[in-house]
């Protein structure tokens, strides 16, 4: 089984044993200065509806709260006990969704695979294709029993900016930008700081990666064009950054769909636009 599974194969599936729903939803809105996001949880969503037995896993709650970064990596044994109260662990596939982009679920997705989990998958088409087809939801709170989760993290799912720094320049590397087009050029949207992107990167917005109907993903030899367009598939060693590790996490899921590992940088913009010595440029 690949990354991501229809809505028909949930619907055919809720009842099996050790099938998990979560709703990864995460809500964001540009900063009154245009620097940054204000994110905020989604549980209040996910309690108006939700899929039939999903839980609410809020991103904020696993993230380290003691690092200046949003998003960020917490120690594993901080991640395992998250993981094990939300039911995830040995013996259980956990279906990702969101209400609103698959972006959050990819980030949720890829971090249990930094943790040394690869048994999650995302719905394709999350909560607004589930909708769409009119297939059932519920209200109020749900919570899965405990688990057990074993935190091995490995190396190269997520990467710090020195892995970035080492990548520019270097032609077995490609750096792969998952914001707009507008925040890749410098011209507009959320800036993080400073306007820009990273030196030699290509642009291959999360957005164009999906349907704007049903948010599902493109067929996988659509996707491939979209990469192959933009250079990546050329490359030996693909990183992936944004602003915050999350858009990029679904151009991560998006090249998995086509057999492609990409690394993604885990702070992006959020750090590196922040840091003087590192270098941005604009169009």
């Amino acid at each position: 089984m690949g990354p991501l599974v229809s809505t028909a194969w949930l619907a055919d599936h809720l009842g099996d044993p050790g099938l998990r729903v979560f709703d990864c939803t995460l809500l964001t809105r540009p900063a009154p200065d245009g620097a940054d996001l204000v994110s905020e949880s989604g549980r209040a969503a996910w309690l108006a509806g939700h899929l039939p037995g999903a839980a609410h896993i809020d991103i904020l709650a696993l993230s380290d709260p003691e690092q200046p970064f949003r998003y960020a990596l917490p120690p594993p044994d901080r991640f395992a006990a998250a993981a094990e109260a939300l039911g995830i662990g040995a013996g259980v596939r956990p279906v990702l969704y969101c209400r609103n982009h698959h972006m959050w679920a990819a980030r949720v997705w890829n971090t249990l695979r930094h943790y040394g989990f690869d048994g999650a998958v995302v719905l394709d088409g999350g909560w607004t294709k589930w909708t769409a087809e009119g297939r059932p939801v519920e209200t109020g709170p749900v919570a899965h029993p405990p688990a057990r989760f074993v935190a091995r993290p490995r190396s190269g799912v997520f990467v710090d900016a020195d892995a970035v720094a080492a990548g520019i320049g270097d032609p077995g590397t490609i750096l792969v930008n998952a914001l707009s087009p507008e925040q890749h050029a410098g011209r507009g949207g959320v800036h993080y700081g400073r306007p820009g992107r990273i030196p030699g990167s290509v642009n291959v917005p999360a957005r164009a990666l999906t349907d704007p109907e049903t948010t599902a993903y493109l067929p996988p030899e659509r996707l491939a064009v979209l990469f192959r367009a933009a250079g990546v598939l050329d490359a030996d060693r693909i990183v992936v950054y944004c602003g915050g590790g999350v858009a990029a996490s679904s151009d991560a899921l998006a090249l998995a769909t086509i057999g492609r590992d990409a690394a993604v940088y885990a702070r992006s913009l959020q750090e590196w636009a922040r840091d003087p010595v590192r270098p941005l440029v604009r169009d």
